[in-house]
């Protein structure tokens, strides 16, 4: 089992920044890829940006340039920069994790979820 702990979310005036982390702890597990996603009240989760174990991004069109997102494999934990942050930004930010354990066969892959992260921008 992993477990995802997210941090970094809060309260930011407009046009401001925020940068979330999230850490994927557990044993003998292999990260192939992690990701950001929010959800708005009411609405389905939406993909923010994602990114590959071997570095590959990909990103929302409408939050390209503003956000960027970055990994630390040795910490396996993944990070969301939120520049120019505007108050449709407001959301709950959730971690997703794409995870193999290379100890279990047959190979598959697992999805994991954080407990999401408040982000609320003031205008």
């Amino acid at each position: 089992q992993v477990q995802l702990v997210e941090s970094g979310g809060g309260l930011v005036q407009a046009g401001g920044s925020l940068r979330l982390s999230c850490a994927a702890s557990g044993s003998s597990f292999s990260i192939n890829a992690m990701g950001w996603y929010r959800q708005f009240p009411g609405k389905q989760r939406e993909l923010v940006a994602t990114i590959t174990s071997g570095g590959s991004t990909n990103y929302a069109d409408s939050l390209k340039g503003r956000f960027t997102i970055s990994t630390d494999n040795a910490k396996n934990t993944v990070y969301l920069q939120m520049n120019s942050l505007k108050p449709e930004d407001t959301a709950v930010y959730y971690c997703n994790a794409r995870i193999t354990y290379p100890t279990k066969s047959p190979s598959r892959e697992y999805g994991y979820w954080g407990q999401g992260t408040q982000v609320t921008v003031s205008s």
